[in-house]
């Protein structure tokens, strides 16, 4: 059974999603619990993923018994086994959460074709996360695409021109990549990803392949909102419901960043991407500079939602500098802490959507009417800063360790001084946000707290102590993350 292990994870999410326009038909009350069973059975099985290749070695599976360059391949190793177990946990936790407190509104009534969307946009991260052919990745990147406009602009409104304009970007990038993709094919006669690794160190001097390498980053840049290709991104997480925003905000970015690196790394290499096509080292100052200025224009917004998504974009700079070093230090530092950032934006967004739909509260002015009322809210919210920040010891402390790490080993200072700036920029804007709830001197009428849904309770909660747990457990995820991640030659 465990050499199926990667289509049956997809099984779950994928058939559930098809069935589910039915589902809705006949009884859609049932649409939220068989989202709910399908999200659980995709988890638990890409745990046992992860133990069975962290045993065994990685898996492939060949669809039909067609054996690649031929036929299409999936291939679960340590790193996409570990991108997984994130995504369906993450996956899972957004959809407990949003309950029925946040699938109200213009979701009320769309209840079958939200869980659907939902539904394909989990199975084309999955088939994004898995697949080992160059035009498979394209097909998931669309499903996972169409899905997340839908979602974006299912509210109407602003959020239409938020996910317009997500469309009209997200589909330049698309097309950016499948050009380069058709470049690589033309040079190598091949698809799969191992295959063309083999056929390229012959074809480097090509022009066909040079532009088509960098096409195909130019194309999966604009996906994972890689300044300065990330204008598509603060509307489309400030104008989404807020159901939506806490499911796309943790994981459309960080799968996109995954699939630019595991091209890079096991489809170029780590030398051709360093010396005869250099595109790491151009990513790593792009990275710096990304998680500068992220975290600048995170500092002057007042709305609570987009400044959480500029503070996401600052921190995919960081992963994407960790990724770039080119040395074992930064990769392990780049995968922790893309796997404790989805954990953080996840929670970012959980507290937002608490704030808004409990307590109203959208802009930093309205943040006072926490004061006394919301203390799941508020204690989680310390502790994600804390995290984001970088405070001991959280995961957000270990990641940023990690990352420094490989920065001074590459002796990339103006790596190390990004991430301290942006450490310190950080600092600045979650002190704006305190000091609206704790220092203000507006006074507050005393009014007694208010008990969120236990949904929300439990995801506030699960995403604190997954937090701490990243941080006390970071040398067994690094130890692992470089006995079974790192890419060879690096």
């Amino acid at each position: 059974m465990s050499r199926h292990l990667p289509v049956l994870i997809f099984a779950f999410p994928f058939l559930t999603g098809v069935a589910m326009p039915l589902v809705g038909l006949w009884a859609r009350a049932w649409c939220r619990p068989l989202t709910l069973i399908a999200l659980s059975g995709m988890s638990l099985l890409t745990l046992l993923l992860l133990a069975t290749v962290v045993e065994d070695g990685p898996i492939r599976y060949a669809f039909g018994g067609w054996a690649p360059p031929v036929g299409i391949e999936w291939v679960a190793d340590g790193l996409s086994s570990l991108m997984m177990v994130a995504l369906s946990l993450i996956a899972l936790l957004a959809v407990v959460y949003a309950g029925s407190t946040l699938v109200q509104g213009p979701l009320a009534t769309k209840t079958a074709l939200y869980y659907t969307l939902v539904l394909l946009l989990v199975s084309g991260l999955t088939g994004i996360v898995l697949t080992a052919d160059l035009f498979n990745l394209f097909v998931f990147l669309e499903l996972t695409s169409l899905s997340a406009y839908a979602l974006v602009g299912v509210a109407g409104g602003h959020a239409s021109l938020a996910a317009f304009r997500y469309l009209i970007l997200g589909t330049t990038g698309a097309s950016l990549y499948l050009l380069g993709v058709s470049f690589l094919y033309a040079a190598t006669g091949t698809l799969n990803m191992a295959d063309a690794a083999q056929r390229l160190p012959a074809l480097l001097s090509s022009h066909v392949v040079l532009w088509g390498s960098v096409l195909i980053m130019v194309g999966l840049a604009i996906k994972m909102a890689l300044v300065p290709l990330h204008g598509w991104l603060p509307d489309a997480y400030t104008h989404a419901p807020d159901a939506v925003s806490t499911l796309i905000a943790p994981l459309i970015t960080k799968v996109s960043l995954y699939a630019l690196f595991r091209i890079a790394y096991w489809v170029f290499g780590p030398e051709t991407m360093t010396a005869q096509i250099p595109i790491l080292p151009v990513l790593s100052w792009i990275g710096a500079g990304a998680a500068l200025v992220g975290a600048c224009l995170a500092l002057i917004q007042r709305h609570l939602k987009r400044m959480f998504a500029y503070g996401g974009i600052a921190h995919i700079g960081l992963s994407v500098l960790g990724f770039s070093l080119g040395n074992q230090t930064g990769f392990a530092g780049g995968v922790f802490y893309l796997i404790t950032d989805a954990v953080m934006q996840a929670g970012l967004f959980f507290v937002a959507a608490a704030a808004s739909s409990m307590h109203g509260v959208r802009e930093l002015g309205d943040l006072e009417r926490l004061r006394g009322r919301s203390p799941w809210t508020l204690a989680a919210l310390i502790v994600i800063a804390l995290s984001m920040i970088g405070f001991p010891p959280t995961g957000g402390f270990f990641g940023k360790w990690y990352l420094v790490l490989g920065a001074l080993e590459r002796q990339h200072y103006l790596g190390v001084a990004a991430i301290i700036g942006s450490t310190v920029l950080t600092l600045a804007y979650f002190f704006r946000i305190f000091e609206k709830v704790y220092l203000e001197k507006t006074p507050v009428p005393a009014r007694s707290p208010e008990e969120l849904p236990w949904t929300m309770r439990l995801g506030l909660g699960v995403v604190t102590l997954a937090l701490l747990i990243l941080g006390f457990g970071s040398d067994w995820l690094i130890a692992l993350i470089h006995a079974t991640a790192v890419p060879k030659g690096l």
